[in-house]
C-alpha cells in the first residue's frame, strides 16, 4: 500500500530530489527480485515518493547504485526500446479494475517510452506493454554520485482520470539494472507474473479533491510531399487532416481520424519468405496501435481474427490505400470491456473503396478469465467480393493461477462460400518456474476466409503439443537452461497429410543477458499443392516433401556498448538444401549516436533448373540524437531478390512540444512489406515529405 501526499504547487522537475516538497512523501522501498532470485530483496536500493496537486501526480525516484560508473544509459529517442539500458517503469491502473493500465518508462537520461497493458497481456515481441499508446507527460533524470534520480509529472488528463473521492489506484513499479540483468518489482514479483500482472499490483491511496482530468486532445496535421510510384506520374499534393481523442468517461475514450496519414510511420524491414504461407508483420501505424490489445482475438500461433494491417495496406504489394477516416470507441462498463471501430478507405489502383466495421466485447470473469465475442464486417466495391463477414466467440479460463484453458469458435461469410468456413479450437496450458506445457486441437475449414484477419493455413485439422523443462543449475554465469520439445500434426480436413513437424531445442540464458538457442533436430513433412514461386524463375513443384534441419543461435551479453547475435540454420529444403545465416551487430558509442547492421544470407541448392542461387538481405541503420527532442534516423536496405535491390529511408523528427512534431522524410523503395506468400513484386516509390502536427487541449 502506498499513499500520495497533497501539495499546493508542483515540485521542481529537474531530475533531482533536491526540492524539500519530496520530503513530505513517505518513500516506497520494498522492492524484490523477479530475476534472477525470485522474491529475494533487491541488490540495489530503490526509493519512490509520490505527490499530487489538483491537476497532476508526481513521482520522485531514487535508484541507488553501488557502482554508478557502470550505469548503462544510451538511448535518447522516444518510444524506442530501453531494454539495453537501466530503466524504471510505473504501472497505473487508475480505474482499479485489476485488468489493465498505463505504463510509463524512463531511463537515466530521462528518455520516455509509454504504452498500455490490456487484459494482463504483454506487448509484441515480449515487451512489458503495448507501445502504441502515447501520452503527454514530463520527465527528467540525472546520474548522481550514488545512482540515478528522476522526476516525473503525469497530468490527470493523460490518464483520463475524473474521479475525485475515495480514490484507489492499482500501482506497481519495476526497476531494471542492466549490468546485472536484474529485474526488481514492488509487487507481482513472481517469475510467472511481472509488471503485466495487474491483478497482483499494489495500491495507491490518498488522492482526493482533484480537478477534472478529462482527456480531450485535438491534433491537426499538414503535409507537403512529392511522390512518384512505379508506373504512375509524380504527384505533389498539399493536404491535411485531423485526429481527436476525447474521454467520454474516465474509462471510455473516443478516437476520431480524418484523411489519415501514415507517412511518418517507420518502414518495415525487408523480408524474404521461405514458406508457402503468408508472413506476419506487426502493425506500426499509430491509429491502429492505440488500444490495439482490446481488439485482439487470438486463434492460434500468430493467427488473428482481426489483423489491422489488412486495412489501408495492400497485402500483396505493400502499397498504401488512402483512408478517408475512422472512429474508434474503447473502454469498460463494469466488467465489460469493449472496442468499436469503423474505418473507410477510398479506391486506389487495384483496391476498390471499402468500409470496415469491427466490434469486440469481453466480459471479465475470475482471475484473468474472460468470455468474449467479435464481429467484423467488410463492405467492398469489388463486384465479385462485395462483402466479407467474420464472427467469433472465445474464452480464457484460469484455474489455480497456473492452468489456462483457451477456446474459440469463428465463422466467415462471403459471396463465394457457403460451407467449410469455420475455425474451432481449444488448448490447455500450464506455466510455472520449472515447466511449461501446452496441448492444442484446432480444425479450420477449407473456406475459412477472414479477409480482415491473418491466418497461415486453411483446410487443416491440427494437433499440437509442446513441453518445456527449465532448470537453474549452480553453474557460474548461467541463469537458466531450457529443454523443449514440440510436435505438430496438421492433415487436411479429409485426413490427407499436409504439414507435420517435430522439434527438440536446447536453450541457455546467461546472467549477463547472453543466450544460445539451438534446435537439435527440426523435422518437417510439407505438401506443396500449387507450385511455390521461391525466386525469380525458380518454382518448387507440387509434391510431398520430407526434410530435416538444425539451428545454432548465439547472442552476446547485453551490458556492453557493442552487442551482436548470429543465427545459422542448415539442412534439407524441399528436395534440396538451404543454409540460412544471419548476423546482427549494434554499437552505441555515445547516447547521441548508435549504429546497427544486419545481414541474412540464404544459400539454396535445389534439384531444379537454376536451383543453385543465393539471396542476401542486408541493412544499415544509423541514429543521431541532437537532444531527446531532435533525432535523425537513416535506414539503408538491400534485397538481392528484387530487380532494384537498394532502398533507403531518412527521417528527421523534431518534437517541439509534447505530442507535437515536425517530420522531414525521404524514402526510396517501399514503406510497408508484403505479407503474401511467394515473395510477389512490390510497388517502388520515391517520396519526399514534410509533415507538421500540433497537439492541443481545447
Amino acid at each position: 500500500m502506498a499513499e500520495a501526499v497533497r501539495v499546493d504547487s508542483a515540485p521542481r522537475l529537474d531530475g533531482t530530489l533536491g526540492d524539500r516538497l519530496w520530503e513530505l512523501a513517505k518513500p516506497i522501498t520494498d522492492f524484490r527480485q523477479r530475476e534472477p532470485r525470485e522474491g529475494e530483496p533487491a541488490t540495489e536500493k530503490t526509493e519512490v515518493r509520490i505527490l499530487y496537486t489538483r491537476h497532476a501526480v508526481y513521482f520522485g525516484i531514487h535508484c541507488y547504485d553501488s557502482a554508478p560508473a557502470r550505469i548503462v544509459a544510451t538511448e535518447l529517442r522516444r518510444d524506442v526500446s530501453q531494454d539495453l539500458d537501466d530503466h524504471f517503469e510505473i504501472l497505473i491502473n487508475s480505474n482499479h479494475d485489476r485488468r489493465g493500465g498505463y505504463v510509463f518508462e524512463i531511463n537515466p537520461l530521462g528518455t520516455q517510452s509509454d504504452g498500455l497493458v490490456v487484459e494482463e497481456q504483454s506487448g509484441s515481441e515480449g515487451t512489458d506493454f503495448d507501445s502504441g499508446w502515447d501520452g503527454v507527460w514530463i520527465s527528467e533524470a540525472r546520474i548522481v554520485q550514488d545512482g540515478w534520480t528522476a522526476t516525473i509529472e503525469i497530468p490527470f488528463s493523460t490518464l483520463n482520470f475524473t474521479k475525485s473521492n475515495d480514490v484507489v489506484w492499482g500501482l506497481n513499479f519495476k526497476r531494471f539494472v542492466r549490468r546485472k540483468n536484474e529485474e526488481d518489482l514492488w509487487a507481482a514479483y513472481r517469475r510467472t507474473y511481472g509488471i503485466v500482472k495487474v491483478s497482483e499490483a499494489g495500491e495507491l491511496t490518498g488522492i482526493t479533491d482533484v480537478g477534472s482530468g478529462r482527456l480531450f486532445v485535438v491534433k491537426p496535421y499538414g503535409l507537403a510531399q512529392y511522390d512518384k510510384q512505379t508506373g504512375q506520374n509524380p504527384a505533389s499534393p498539399l493536404t491535411g487532416g485531423l485526429d481527436v481523442k476525447y474521454g467520454i468517461r474516465s474509462n471510455i475514450v473516443l478516437n476520431l481520424t480524418g484523411n489519415t496519414d501514415f507517412s511518418a510511420t517507420d518502414v518495415d524491414q525487408e523480408q524474404f519468405n521461405l514458406t508457402p504461407f503468408p508472413i506476419f508483420i506487426p502493425e506500426k501505424r499509430q491509429f491502429f496501435l492505440e488500444n490495439a490489445g482490446i481488439f485482439n482475438f487470438d486463434i492460434g500461433d500468430q493467427d488473428q481474427l482481426f489483423f489491422s494491417r489488412q486495412i489501408g495496406i495492400d497485402s500483396i504489394t505493400g502499397n498504401q490505400v488512402p483512408l478517408n477516416g475512422g472512429a474508434k470507441l474503447t473502454g469498460t462498463l463494469g466488467r465489460l470491456q469493449f472496442g468499436i471501430m469503423d474505418v473507410d478507405t477510398r479506391s486506389s489502383g487495384p483496391n476498390p473503396y471499402a468500409n470496415y466495421a469491427v466490434v469486440r466485447l469481453k466480459e471479465s470473469l475470475w482471475g484473468g478469465s474472460y468470455l468474449g465475442v467479435m464481429g467484423i464486417d467488410k463492405q467492398s466495391g469489388d463486384l465479385l467480393d462485395s462483402f466479407n463477414r467474420t464472427g467469433g466467440i472465445d474464452t480464457r479460463l484460469v484455474f489455480f493461477k497456473d492452468w489456462f484453458v483457451d477456446a474459440h469458435l469463428a465463422e466467415t461469410r462471403s459471396p463465394a462460400y457457403s460451407s467449410g468456413n469455420s475455425d474451432v479450437g481449444a488448448s490447455l496450458s500450464y506455466r510455472s518456474n520449472w515447466v511449461e506445457g501446452k496441448f492444442e486441437r484446432r480444425k479450420i475449414g477449407p473456406n475459412f476466409n477472414p479477409e480482415v484477419g491473418f491466418i497461415e493455413r486453411t483446410d487443416s485439422n491440427e494437433t499440437y503439443g509442446d513441453l518445456t523443462f527449465k532448470v537453474r543449475p549452480k553453474i557460474a554465469g548461467v541463469r537458466e537452461l531450457q529443454f523443449e520439445g514440440f510436435i505438430l500434426h496438421a492433415p487436411d480436413t479429409h485426413g490427407v497429410v499436409q504439414t507435420q513437424e517435430w522439434q527438440g531445442t536446447f536453450r541457455a540464458d546467461f546472467n549477463n543477458g547472453a543466450y544460445t538457442d539451438d534446435d537439435i533436430a527440426d523435422v518437417f513433412t510439407q505438401r506443396i499443392a500449387t507450385p511455390l514461386h521461391i525466386y525469380k524463375n525458380v518454382f518448387i513443384p507440387n509434391g510431398l516433401y520430407h526434410f530435416a534441419r538444425h539451428q545454432i543461435t548465439y547472442g552476446s551479453g547485453q551490458d556492453r556498448r557493442f552487442t551482436y547475435n548470429f543465427f545459422e540454420r542448415f539442412g534439407g529444403y524441399y528436395g534440396g538444401t538451404l543454409n540460412e545465416f544471419r548476423v546482427r551487430a549494434n554499437y552505441r558509442p555515445t547516447a547521441k549516436f548508435s549504429i546497427s547492421a544486419s545481414e541474412t544470407w540464404d544459400r539454396f541448392r535445389l534439384p531444379l533448373p537454376n536451383g543453385s542461387f543465393s539471396v542476401v538481405l542486408a541493412s544499415l541503420q544509423g541514429n543521431y540524437s541532437f537532444t531527446r527532442f531532435l533525432t535523425f534516423t537513416s535506414l539503408i536496405q538491400v534485397d538481392t531478390s528484387n530487380t532494384q535491390a537498394v532502398s533507403a529511408n531518412v527521417r528527421l523528427r523534431y518534437n517541439y512540444r509534447p505530442d507535437s512534431d515536425l517530420y522531414i522524410i525521404y524514402n526510396v523503395g517501399t514503406q510497408f512489406a508484403s505479407i503474401a506468400p511467394a515473395n510477389p513484386p512490390q510497388v517502388r516509390e520515391t517520396r519526399f515529405a514534410v509533415k507538421w502536427t500540433y497537439s492541443f487541449a481545447p
